[in-house]
């Protein structure tokens, strides 16, 4: 009786301990298959090309100044254009190309000016010569004092805090006060660019200086040969010719003062 009642109960099924641990499965698009959870735009971030080709702001992005009137525009423009690129060169260049001037100047301009020319007849060969030298030596001077200008004023505008410059035209002037980034740029590259420059020409304009007061001083101290002037009665055919003098002139304007003397009748003395 006992057997039969225990045979008669039914197995009961216990519930699971632990839950799934298998992973949700997801679409081929990347989003979760239960429509309950929304689907989140998830934002593009940028390739490494597009940092590469996008234009970073500069220091002069916000610069109010013209592209053609700002100071370092202006060293890039000067350092290449003639002659102002001489002075930046090489220092042995640099004095061929002034020197090549003066001398060309001088041997093409100043010697068949000095020697055909109206300014020299009746000069010695010898300050033609040195006045053609002294021609030359100008033109070099004035070459050297443009390009010093030149550097001068852009070397003024890379160490200056502020910029002057011209929006349309000459009567808007405007001021703008540079940056600490771009201050400190152009007054390293003003520094460091501009001033050796700036030395070069001072010490080449007190060369060419002393060399022209050389060639004034030896044009003026020059003499030239000799002329005779003296004129003989017989060479001026018994003519008055000023500024020399004739005893036969004299007697016949001035008889009285040869009265004591042979050859003067009374008459004439009276």
């Amino acid at each position: 009786m006992a057997t039969s009642s225990l045979l008669s109960l039914k197995p009961t099924l216990c519930p699971p301990l632990f839950t799934s641990l298998s992973p949700p499965i997801f679409s081929p698009n990347l989003s979760p298959i239960s429509p309950s959870l929304p689907r989140k735009n998830i934002p593009k971030l940028p390739s490494y090309s597009s940092y590469e080709n996008s234009n970073y702001n500069s220091p002069e992005t916000e610069c109010p100044v013209p592209l053609d009137q700002q100071p370092v525009n202006e060293y890039q423009s000067l350092s290449t254009s003639q002659p102002y690129s001489w002075a930046s060169g090489d220092l042995a260049e640099f004095s061929s190309r002034v020197f090549g001037t003066g001398l060309s100047f001088a041997l093409f301009v100043g010697l068949p000016v000095s020697w055909y020319g109206s300014a020299g007849i009746g000069l010695d060969p010898v300050k033609r010569v040195v006045g053609a030298v002294a021609a030359g030596v100008f033109v070099a001077t004035f070459v050297v004092v443009r390009m010093y200008l030149g550097w001068a004023y852009v070397g003024n505008r890379l160490l200056s805090a502020t910029v002057e410059y011209e929006e349309t035209g000459w009567y808007d002037g405007q001021i703008w006060v540079k940056t600490p980034e771009v201050l400190a740029r152009d007054r390293l590259l003003g520094s460091f660019s501009v001033k050796p420059v700036l030395s070069r020409l001072k010490n080449t304009l007190v060369g060419l200086g002393l060399s022209l007061f050389m060639c004034i001083i030896l044009f003026v101290n020059t003499e030239g040969s000799p002329k005779e002037t003296y004129v003989s009665s017989d060479q001026a055919g018994g003519r008055a010719v000023r500024g020399v003098y004739s005893e036969e002139s004299a007697r016949s304007f001035e008889p009285e003062a040869f009265c004591g003397e042979s050859g003067i009748s009374p008459s004439l003395a009276k």
